[in-house]
């Protein structure tokens, strides 16, 4: 299971176990009042400040038709009786036949921001009466300071079709990048260790470079060919100490750019055509000529030998 998965199981298990109980019970308290809908109503507003962050509480039967009014905190909306929801996001899945369960994100046209609905089967004996629905605006969402998570792992996607079946059909062409790899790798090491450069993607082939600095996250920087193959270049950037934080060594930096340049010239049909390096999270991204890409822990990406990639490289074209 990936990291962004955990994330969203571990908010949805976190909502679902807030909640839980008290949507639970109220589903037991609306079953004796289920074909009285003010009776209902009154039921659904006296538990809604009950039920932790919720924006709206209310009861449809099995059609699809809602039957209460929209409960909101205090508030009592009637002319949502009636309404057919059966074309909702929500009941687009297969709908609990027991329990509670949580829809996916989808955009509320009422809040309009994104939402979740939990819904609650509500059952008389053996038989389903309707559902118990309850909003959530996603910024209500429990653990909400998990991120992503650090654990990254290797990740390769293939690219174009089309792209890789003309591949034996292209060569690398010399780029003027290319005839001072050297010195620009050097000065993109300079940038990285001395200036604040935390992010910086190579395009070989194009002969160009993007930046991204430390002191200013949110905007990136493009330089041409000319530019970036200009040693000079290190003056239009302050001078920055490298961050503690950083998950990438200058040592292992060194390592990188000499594994890119090999990766570059190795083979005239398969070769390296952009890369990507992140000191911060110490990921590294390749695109290669067959447009197939993979992103991937500077530690591996160090372990592994040119053998090693013009053989997966060969494979990923079949």
């Amino acid at each position: 299971m990936t990291p962004v998965k955990q994330i969203i199981l571990a908010k949805k298990d976190a909502l679902a176990s807030s909640i839980g109980e008290p949507l639970s019970q109220l589903a037991a308290n609306c079953v004796a009042v289920w074909d009285d809908v003010d009776a209902l109503d009154k039921i659904l507003l006296a538990h809604i400040d009950q039920i932790t962050n919720c924006e709206f509480l209310y009861a449809w039967d099995i059609d699809g038709k809602e039957i209460s009014s929209l409960i909101l905190p205090g508030q009592v909306e009637t002319s949502w009786r009636g309404r057919d929801l059966s074309k909702r996001p929500y009941l687009k899945n297969n709908l609990p036949f027991k329990g509670i369960m949580l829809s996916s994100v989808y955009h509320s046209q009422f809040l309009d921001r994104e939402c979740v609905t939990a819904l609650q089967a509500v059952r008389k004996g053996g038989t389903l009466l309707g559902f118990i629905g309850a909003d959530f605006s996603l910024d209500k969402l429990v653990a909400d300071e998990n991120l992503i998570d650090e654990q990254q792992q290797w990740q390769q996607f293939k690219g174009d079709p089309a792209v890789r079946g003309t591949l034996f059909m292209q060569q690398r062409i010399q780029s003027r990048l290319d005839e001072t790899i050297d010195s620009v790798h050097e000065t993109i090491y300079d940038l990285m260790t001395q200036h604040g450069i935390f992010h910086c993607k190579v395009h070989y082939s194009s002969g160009r470079c993007s930046f991204w600095v430390l002191r200013d996250p949110y905007t990136y920087q493009i330089h041409g060919v000319e530019e970036i193959v200009d040693p000079d270049i290190v003056l239009a950037y302050p001078l920055y100490r490298y961050p503690e934080r950083a998950k990438i060594t200058p040592a292992q930096l060194r390592e990188v750019f000499l594994e890119f340049k090999a990766l570059r010239f190795a083979d005239e049909t398969i070769y390296l055509r952009s890369a990507s390096i992140n000191i911060m999270n110490g990921m590294l991204g390749l695109t290669f000529s067959c447009d197939g890409s993979h992103y991937m822990p500077v530690d591996e990406f160090i372990e592994k030998n040119l053998g090693f990639w013009i053989g997966e490289l060969a494979a990923d074209r079949l």
